[in-house]
Protein backbone atom coordinates (compact mmCIF):
# COMPACT_ATOMS: atom_id res chain seq x y z
CA UNK A 1 0.00 0.00 0.00
CA UNK A 2 1.32 3.71 -0.70
CA UNK A 3 1.60 5.76 2.46
CA UNK A 4 1.65 9.45 2.29
CA UNK A 5 4.99 11.52 3.24
CA UNK A 6 4.47 15.09 4.00
CA UNK A 7 6.57 17.72 4.96
CA UNK A 8 5.48 21.61 6.69
CA UNK A 9 8.09 23.69 4.93
CA UNK A 10 8.57 26.39 7.95
CA UNK A 11 11.66 27.54 9.58
CA UNK A 12 12.90 26.82 12.72
CA UNK A 13 11.17 30.05 14.44
CA UNK A 14 7.47 29.23 12.88
CA UNK A 15 6.30 26.84 15.82
CA UNK A 16 3.75 27.45 17.98
CA UNK A 17 6.00 27.00 20.95
CA UNK A 18 9.34 28.73 19.98
CA UNK A 19 7.70 31.56 18.12
CA UNK A 20 6.84 34.08 21.22
CA UNK A 21 10.18 34.02 22.53
CA UNK A 22 12.18 35.06 19.41
CA UNK A 23 12.22 37.99 18.20
CA UNK A 24 12.49 39.49 15.19
CA UNK A 25 16.10 40.50 14.92
CA UNK A 26 16.84 36.68 15.94
CA UNK A 27 14.91 35.17 13.05
CA UNK A 28 17.68 34.01 10.84
CA UNK A 29 16.21 31.31 7.91
CA UNK A 30 17.96 28.47 8.23
CA UNK A 31 15.08 26.66 5.98
CA UNK A 32 17.39 25.84 2.68
CA UNK A 33 20.08 24.39 4.61
CA UNK A 34 17.63 22.32 7.06
CA UNK A 35 15.38 21.21 4.11
CA UNK A 36 18.52 19.75 1.56
CA UNK A 37 19.05 16.45 3.91
CA UNK A 38 15.53 15.69 3.62
CA UNK A 39 15.34 16.21 -0.21
CA UNK A 40 18.47 14.16 -0.61
CA UNK A 41 16.64 11.26 1.15
CA UNK A 42 13.37 11.42 -0.87
CA UNK A 43 15.78 11.72 -4.09
CA UNK A 44 17.26 8.42 -2.86
CA UNK A 45 14.53 6.31 -2.75
CA UNK A 46 12.74 7.89 -5.54
CA UNK A 47 9.99 9.39 -3.37
CA UNK A 48 7.29 12.33 -4.02
CA UNK A 49 6.35 14.16 -1.26
CA UNK A 50 3.59 16.63 -0.95
CA UNK A 51 5.43 20.09 1.02
CA UNK A 52 2.91 22.10 2.66
CA UNK A 53 4.46 25.36 2.14
CA UNK A 54 4.09 28.20 4.76
CA UNK A 55 3.01 31.27 2.66
CA UNK A 56 6.28 33.39 4.41
CA UNK A 57 8.53 30.90 3.58
CA UNK A 58 7.63 31.13 -0.21
CA UNK A 59 7.38 34.76 -0.78
CA UNK A 60 11.21 34.87 0.82
CA UNK A 61 12.54 31.58 -0.91
CA UNK A 62 10.83 31.40 -3.89
CA UNK A 63 13.32 29.69 -5.78
CA UNK A 64 13.32 27.04 -3.23
CA UNK A 65 9.72 26.19 -4.15
CA UNK A 66 10.52 26.29 -7.65
CA UNK A 67 14.01 23.41 -6.68
CA UNK A 68 11.65 21.68 -5.09
CA UNK A 69 8.06 21.58 -7.61
CA UNK A 70 10.86 20.74 -10.56
CA UNK A 71 12.13 17.83 -8.40
CA UNK A 72 8.71 16.49 -8.47
CA UNK A 73 7.40 16.73 -5.46
CA UNK A 74 3.59 18.27 -4.93
CA UNK A 75 3.17 21.53 -3.75
CA UNK A 76 0.71 22.34 -0.65
CA UNK A 77 -0.55 25.18 1.34
CA UNK A 78 0.02 25.85 4.74
CA UNK A 79 -1.09 29.15 4.97
CA UNK A 80 0.80 32.77 4.99
CA UNK A 81 1.45 33.34 8.62
CA UNK A 82 1.53 30.28 10.54
CA UNK A 83 -1.20 31.69 13.10
CA UNK A 84 -3.86 29.50 14.21
CA UNK A 85 -7.32 29.32 13.24
CA UNK A 86 -8.70 30.34 16.24
CA UNK A 87 -6.58 33.29 16.34
CA UNK A 88 -7.09 34.58 12.65
CA UNK A 89 -10.98 34.14 12.52
CA UNK A 90 -12.90 33.89 9.35
CA UNK A 91 -12.13 36.55 7.49
CA UNK A 92 -8.65 36.73 8.50
CA UNK A 93 -8.40 33.16 7.56
CA UNK A 94 -9.84 33.60 4.27
CA UNK A 95 -7.20 36.72 3.39
CA UNK A 96 -4.35 34.36 4.84
CA UNK A 97 -4.93 31.60 2.82
CA UNK A 98 -5.62 33.95 -0.05
CA UNK A 99 -2.12 35.12 0.32
CA UNK A 100 -0.71 31.96 0.60
CA UNK A 101 -2.09 30.61 -2.55
CA UNK A 102 -1.85 33.22 -4.64
CA UNK A 103 2.28 33.30 -4.10
CA UNK A 104 2.98 29.19 -4.42
CA UNK A 105 0.92 29.29 -7.57
CA UNK A 106 2.53 32.06 -8.94
CA UNK A 107 5.86 29.90 -8.42
CA UNK A 108 4.36 26.63 -9.56
CA UNK A 109 2.09 27.64 -12.20
CA UNK A 110 -0.41 24.97 -10.91
CA UNK A 111 -3.38 24.76 -8.93
CA UNK A 112 -2.77 24.14 -5.31
CA UNK A 113 -5.12 21.82 -3.97
CA UNK A 114 -4.27 21.02 -0.62
CA UNK A 115 -3.70 22.24 3.12
CA UNK A 116 -2.80 21.70 6.18
CA UNK A 117 -3.62 24.29 8.78
CA UNK A 118 -0.57 25.29 11.33
CA UNK A 119 -0.91 23.21 15.01
CA UNK A 120 -3.07 21.28 12.72
CA UNK A 121 -5.79 23.55 14.12
CA UNK A 122 -8.96 22.84 12.26
CA UNK A 123 -11.38 21.24 14.60
CA UNK A 124 -15.48 21.60 15.69
CA UNK A 125 -14.20 25.21 16.86
CA UNK A 126 -13.10 26.00 13.31
CA UNK A 127 -14.93 24.01 10.82
CA UNK A 128 -16.08 26.68 8.88
CA UNK A 129 -12.14 26.51 7.47
CA UNK A 130 -13.15 23.40 5.64
CA UNK A 131 -16.21 25.81 3.83
CA UNK A 132 -13.58 28.74 3.04
CA UNK A 133 -11.38 25.65 1.37
CA UNK A 134 -13.64 24.16 -0.54
CA UNK A 135 -14.41 27.49 -1.74
CA UNK A 136 -11.68 28.70 -2.92
CA UNK A 137 -11.16 25.31 -4.82
CA UNK A 138 -9.12 23.38 -1.84
CA UNK A 139 -9.54 19.05 -3.09
CA UNK A 140 -8.53 18.08 0.45
CA UNK A 141 -7.37 19.37 3.91
CA UNK A 142 -4.77 17.40 6.37
CA UNK A 143 -5.45 19.40 9.59
CA UNK A 144 -7.39 16.95 11.46
CA UNK A 145 -5.59 14.88 14.34
CA UNK A 146 -8.10 12.13 15.26
CA UNK A 147 -7.25 11.92 19.52
CA UNK A 148 -7.26 14.53 21.87
CA UNK A 149 -4.62 13.59 24.79
CA UNK A 150 -6.81 16.48 27.36
CA UNK A 151 -9.10 19.97 26.93
CA UNK A 152 -6.55 22.01 26.41
CA UNK A 153 -4.51 20.19 24.35
CA UNK A 154 -2.96 22.33 21.06
CA UNK A 155 -4.73 20.40 19.20
CA UNK A 156 -6.68 17.40 17.96
CA UNK A 157 -10.24 16.11 17.40
CA UNK A 158 -11.75 12.85 19.75
CA UNK A 159 -13.70 10.60 17.44
CA UNK A 160 -13.12 11.99 14.31
CA UNK A 161 -12.46 9.19 11.53
CA UNK A 162 -8.82 7.46 11.11
CA UNK A 163 -9.47 7.59 7.47
CA UNK A 164 -9.36 9.67 4.56
CA UNK A 165 -13.05 10.58 4.54
CA UNK A 166 -15.40 13.57 3.84
CA UNK A 167 -16.24 15.63 6.56
CA UNK A 168 -19.80 16.63 7.20
CA UNK A 169 -20.81 20.35 7.36
CA UNK A 170 -22.22 20.58 10.73
CA UNK A 171 -20.11 17.64 12.61
CA UNK A 172 -16.06 17.30 11.58
CA UNK A 173 -15.97 13.70 13.20
CA UNK A 174 -18.69 12.76 11.28
CA UNK A 175 -18.51 11.55 7.50
CA UNK A 176 -21.07 13.92 5.39
CA UNK A 177 -24.19 12.33 3.95
CA UNK A 178 -23.91 15.90 1.63
CA UNK A 179 -23.17 14.62 -1.92
CA UNK A 180 -22.53 18.63 -2.48
CA UNK A 181 -19.33 17.92 0.16
CA UNK A 182 -16.13 17.95 -1.89
CA UNK A 183 -13.34 18.56 0.09
CA UNK A 184 -11.28 15.44 1.59
CA UNK A 185 -10.15 15.05 5.21
CA UNK A 186 -6.53 13.06 5.06
CA UNK A 187 -6.62 12.94 9.02
CA UNK A 188 -2.80 12.42 10.78
CA UNK A 189 -1.79 8.62 11.24
CA UNK A 190 -3.06 7.48 14.58
CA UNK A 191 -2.73 3.23 15.39
CA UNK A 192 -4.90 1.25 18.30
CA UNK A 193 -2.82 -1.03 20.06
CA UNK A 194 -5.46 -2.36 23.21
CA UNK A 195 -7.58 -0.50 22.16
CA UNK A 196 -5.82 3.18 23.35
CA UNK A 197 -5.20 5.41 20.45
CA UNK A 198 -1.50 6.52 19.42
CA UNK A 199 -0.23 9.10 17.52
CA UNK A 200 2.35 8.33 15.43
CA UNK A 201 1.83 10.56 12.28
CA UNK A 202 5.43 12.60 12.73
CA UNK A 203 6.93 15.51 14.79
CA UNK A 204 7.54 14.98 18.59
CA UNK A 205 5.94 11.21 17.90
CA UNK A 206 8.09 10.38 15.11
CA UNK A 207 11.34 11.58 17.70
CA UNK A 208 10.07 9.48 20.46
CA UNK A 209 9.16 6.73 19.35
CA UNK A 210 11.48 4.14 18.11
CA UNK A 211 11.74 3.14 14.69
CA UNK A 212 11.10 -0.35 15.41
CA UNK A 213 8.06 0.94 17.09
CA UNK A 214 7.05 3.20 13.92
CA UNK A 215 7.51 0.68 11.76
CA UNK A 216 4.86 -1.84 13.27
CA UNK A 217 2.46 0.90 13.49
CA UNK A 218 2.65 1.71 9.87
CA UNK A 219 2.42 -2.05 8.99
CA UNK A 220 -0.70 -2.33 11.52
CA UNK A 221 -2.26 0.35 9.84
CA UNK A 222 -1.99 -0.80 5.97
CA UNK A 223 -3.17 -4.12 7.67
CA UNK A 224 -6.13 -1.77 8.33
CA UNK A 225 -5.95 -1.23 4.81
CA UNK A 226 -5.22 2.69 5.86
CA UNK A 227 -2.71 4.37 4.19
CA UNK A 228 -0.46 6.10 6.79
CA UNK A 229 0.30 10.03 6.30
CA UNK A 230 3.50 10.86 7.65
CA UNK A 231 4.84 14.66 8.57
CA UNK A 232 7.75 16.03 9.38
CA UNK A 233 9.68 19.64 9.55
CA UNK A 234 12.80 20.31 8.12
CA UNK A 235 14.08 22.40 11.20
CA UNK A 236 13.20 18.90 13.28
CA UNK A 237 15.35 17.03 11.24
CA UNK A 238 18.74 19.47 11.17
CA UNK A 239 21.25 19.54 13.80
CA UNK A 240 22.33 22.72 13.60
CA UNK A 241 18.66 23.84 14.83
CA UNK A 242 19.08 26.58 17.06
CA UNK A 243 17.89 25.32 20.96
CA UNK A 244 16.60 28.44 22.64
CA UNK A 245 15.18 28.08 26.49
CA UNK A 246 11.57 27.42 26.75
CA UNK A 247 9.31 26.44 29.41
CA UNK A 248 9.19 22.58 30.59
CA UNK A 249 8.03 20.80 29.09
CA UNK A 250 7.97 22.42 25.71
CA UNK A 251 11.60 22.58 24.93
CA UNK A 252 11.30 18.86 25.77
CA UNK A 253 8.40 18.32 23.13
CA UNK A 254 10.36 20.67 20.73
CA UNK A 255 13.79 19.12 20.53
CA UNK A 256 14.10 15.73 21.81
CA UNK A 257 15.37 13.07 19.33
CA UNK A 258 16.53 16.00 16.63
CA UNK A 259 19.69 14.10 16.46
CA UNK A 260 18.27 10.76 15.62
CA UNK A 261 15.40 11.90 13.56
CA UNK A 262 16.69 11.49 9.90
CA UNK A 263 17.82 8.09 10.05
CA UNK A 264 14.16 7.40 11.38
CA UNK A 265 13.38 9.63 8.57
CA UNK A 266 15.53 7.04 6.26
CA UNK A 267 14.36 3.83 7.95
CA UNK A 268 10.67 4.61 7.09
CA UNK A 269 11.71 5.33 3.03
CA UNK A 270 13.40 2.23 2.87
CA UNK A 271 10.35 0.11 4.38
CA UNK A 272 7.24 1.14 3.04
CA UNK A 273 6.30 2.64 -0.30
CA UNK A 274 5.14 6.43 -0.26
CA UNK A 275 3.75 9.11 -2.28
CA UNK A 276 2.44 12.23 -2.47
CA UNK A 277 -0.94 13.02 -0.64
CA UNK A 278 -2.20 14.16 -3.59
CA UNK A 279 -1.23 10.48 -5.58
CA UNK A 280 -2.71 8.59 -2.45
CA UNK A 281 -6.22 10.42 -2.15
CA UNK A 282 -6.63 10.57 -6.18
CA UNK A 283 -4.94 7.92 -7.81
Amino acid sequence: MQNAFTIDLEDWYHPEFVTKFVPAHQRKDQVENAVKPLLQLLDRYNVSATFFVLGQVAERHPELIEKIYNEGHEIASHGYSHKRLHELGKEKFEDDIRKSVNILESVVKEKIIGFRAPSYSINQDTIWALDILENLGYKYDSSVFPLRFRKNSLYGVRNAPLYPYSPSKKDITKESEDEKRKIIEFPLSVVKFAGVKIPVAGGAYLRLFPAWFLRLAIKRINKEKRPAIIYVHPWETYEKTPRIKLPFPHGQITYYGIGSSLEKVENLLRNFRFGTAKAVLFH
